[in-house]
């Protein structure tokens, strides 16, 4: 426990949390990071096995140090990324504690306390970046829980292996539906249930690109018209390799389940083994439940990334509300740069 408050601490230590981590250790600020997970690696740690970036390492790395790249144009794999942000927590040499899981965040005098499994902490500033990893969310679907075939969330898929010679139905229209279908499409029967025609990108356009697209649609400089979101589908070569066998023809969603399957909007009926559901995540904000300032809609209204109700916190890394395309690698470290300045002059106003 600490005695004396930290300037800040930093909960999570995940893209996040190291790329905010590298400019508050540039300027001189006495932090902890405060990590739930085993080992290095965030999120990236419960990716499926198969996982890719959309982009080349040169575009898809924390501020200080690029990601190594096998070559040019190879977007890395799941592996590549935990093996990169492990070497980057070391290169910097930050103090991260872990396993820690901070069960409450709440205000005292003169400072906040963050509460966790293992102790109590003090610091002036706290600033969140737990993402979202742990809050995925499934749709409410009448008779979901009679179906008696397995039901998982992308966040718990790991592998094709446990679904082959099965008939699967995988639900969502993002880029985790389209590589996760890829891939299963390849030993399974699937159907691919999506709420509208999936938008897949020009083979041209990776990450990098999307990225700047989106980002320019946020901070308002484009109008919108342009094609390409963070939510279009990124062609990398699982994708491209699925087209050519046609496996991305996608259905709408169906309105209800059975005991064996699905029913369509026109009532015909679909016998399923298996459904994933790869409709997103939201953040993961419980921790800060005791501060008040979750909203109904499950964020926590913002300023440059400050908390209007309770200016000592401060939050990164969980989406376009906390910095534009701040939950990527690459926004990660950009939202970084423009919120830590602030960050620190509060701190240093006391």
């Amino acid at each position: 426990m600490s005695v004396n408050p930290l300037d800040v601490i930093l909960i999570g230590a995940g893209q996040a949390g190291l790329a905010s981590a590298y400019y508050l250790r540039r300027a001189g600020i006495d932090f902890v990071m405060l990590d739930a997970e085993e080992s290095s690696g965030g999120a990236w740690r419960h990716g499926w096995n198969s996982l890719r970036l959309f982009s080349p390492a040169s575009f898809s790395s924390l501020p200080g140090w690029l990601m190594p790249a096998r070559s040019a144009t190879s977007y890395p794999g799941r592996n590549e990324v935990i093996d990169y942000l492990s070497r980057y927590e070391a290169r910097y040499g930050f103090r991260i504690e872990r396993p820690v899981v901070v069960t409450s965040v709440r205000q005292i005098d003169g400072c906040l306390e963050v509460v966790t499994d293992k102790a109590r902490w003090h610091a002036r500033a706290v600033l969140s970046t737990t993402g979202t990893w742990r809050k995925p969310f499934i749709p409410d679907y009448p008779g979901a829980s009679e179906f008696k075939g397995r039901q998982l969330h992308s966040a718990d898929y790991v592998s094709e292996q446990p679904f082959v010679g099965q008939r699967v139905a995988i639900v969502g229209g993002g880029n985790s539906g389209a590589q996760i279908l890829a891939e299963i499409s390849k030993v399974a029967e699937t159907v691919w249930v999506t709420p509208q025609v999936p938008v897949f990108l020009p083979d041209d356009v990776d990450g990098h690109v999307l990225f700047e697209r989106a980002t320019a649609r946020v901070l308002g400089k484009k109008d919108g018209s342009e094609p390409g979101g963070l939510g279009d589908i990124v062609m990398v070569p699982s994708v491209r390799e699925a087209r050519e066998r046609g496996a991305l023809g996608s259905v709408r969603p169906f309105t209800h389940f059975d005991v064996n399957g699905v029913v369509w909007r026109d009532g015909t009926r679909t016998d399923l083994d298996a459904v994933i559901w790869c409709t997103g995540f939201r953040s993961a904000l419980d921790h800060l439940r005791d501060l008040d300032v979750v909203t109904e809609d499950g964020k926590v209204e913002v300023n440059g990334g400050q908390s209007i109700k309770q200016p000592r916190l401060w939050l990164a890394g969980y989406g376009n509300w906390t910095g534009a395309a701040s939950a990527t690698l690459l926004g990660a470290g950009r939202a970084a740069r423009d919120m830590i300045p602030r960050l620190v002059a509060s701190v240093r106003r006391g």
